[in-house]
């Protein structure tokens, strides 16, 4: 592989309106184009480089693809005191997740809990930026979801069968940001494997293993064959249940079981004309529990306790934080491969290059 080159930096208001460019090119609604826009940019500026703007080219594929509706809106098909079903109606899941959180906060806030499952979704970015609204707001949640390409096999098998599905948690602090974890089932996102190939740089050994169980290191390789259900993605922990691998396997069926069966949404391996993502929002509010804001108070101790004389410690939440500050400051680094498929991109959609460069430093 060659090595990874500095990438130019972009205002992130830029990134924002070439975004809004090629989703109005497309088509898709203007109030829903913004808030997916919000998300994809929030998602970049936090260094989640796999699930920001690098998404276009797998929506360009959706659209191409048949399975995905712009026009869609979300539907609550279910609604009761404390629950709720939504449908997306294969839209893209940016403005599904926004609608279905909102839903979940305020039956928290009228009721104590509130849980919102969603299916007929589409990718919908990094679930830690719904879990963060909630938290914002001095509530806790945990957000899972499934995902469209299976690329984990169960413990002991070679046959890919569940996605990365992700999980969120989030709960407030008396000062700074929430405690935000968010992280996917297995030793890497699917996405991220694509990022490693925009970057140039080789993947780490033990994350991704061909069907006869060899080491695959080269993205490019790597990502094609797992679209092909040609190689798998170690679970957290491993490969073997020797390195907890099958810990890493049990927290990914438990998401497919709260994003997919409680709503309906795609199972395993079920094929059909449109993706069918099943995702799930829980939402609490702990004045109902413990008034006052001592939740907040004992997360605030939980994570002073664990810095007291570390100060290198870094707790979930702090490299997304850091860098938000860093790349609102600086710009956001594309890569020139990247930099490339949004240019393809927005020709293909007759959409004009807007995309702003921004002086500073180059360094991620």
């Amino acid at each position: 592989m060659t090595t990874e080159t500095e990438p130019r930096r972009y205002t992130p208001e830029s990134l924002r309106a070439q975004i809004l460019e090629i989703l109005g090119a497309w088509g898709m609604r203007a109030d829903s184009a913004a808030t997916t826009a919000d998300i994809m940019v929030d998602t970049d500026l936090s260094a989640i480089d796999s699930h920001g703007v690098s998404m276009l080219s797998m929506y360009e594929k959706f659209l191409a693809d048949g399975r995905l509706d712009l026009t869609a809106e979300p539907e609550v098909v279910v609604d009761g005191p404390a629950f709720a079903v939504v449908d997306g109606h294969h839209g893209l899941g940016h403005p599904t997740g926004i609608r279905s959180m909102q839903l979940a906060i305020e039956k928290a806030r009228a009721g104590g809990i509130g849980m919102v499952v969603v299916r007929n979704s589409l990718h919908f970015g990094a679930l830690g930026f719904y879990a963060r609204l909630a938290s914002e707001q001095g509530l806790l949640s945990i957000v899972t979801t499934t995902t469209r390409t299976p690329v984990t096999s169960a413990t002991g098998g070679t046959t890919p069968i569940l996605g990365t599905n992700p999980i969120a948690f989030s709960a407030p602090r008396v000062n700074g940001e929430p405690l935000l974890v968010d992280m996917s089932t297995s030793v890497v996102a699917l996405n991220k494997v694509k990022a490693y190939a925009n970057k140039g740089k080789t993947l780490p050994e033990g994350w991704v293993f061909d069907r006869a169980g060899e080491a695959v290191t080269d993205p490019s390789l790597a990502y094609d064959l797992l679209t092909k259900l040609g190689a798998t993605i170690s679970p957290l922990g491993g490969p073997t249940p020797e390195t907890g691998g099958h810990k890493g396997f049990g927290l990914s069926l438990m998401s497919q079981v709260l994003s997919a069966a409680l709503s309906n949404a795609a199972g395993p391996l079920q094929s059909g004309d449109r993706d069918n993502i099943g995702h799930f929002f829980l939402v609490i509010d702990p004045e109902a529990l413990n008034p006052g804001g001592q939740t907040a108070e004992n997360v605030e101790h939980l994570l002073n306790a664990m810095q007291l004389n570390e100060n290198d410690v870094k707790v979930p939440g702090d490299p997304e934080r850091e860098a938000r500050r860093e790349r609102g400051e600086n710009g956001i680094p594309i890569p020139a491969a990247l930099f490339t498929t949004i240019s393809d991109i927005a020709g293909r959609a007759s959409a004009p290059i807007v995309l702003a460069e921004i002086a500073g430093p180059t360094s991620s």
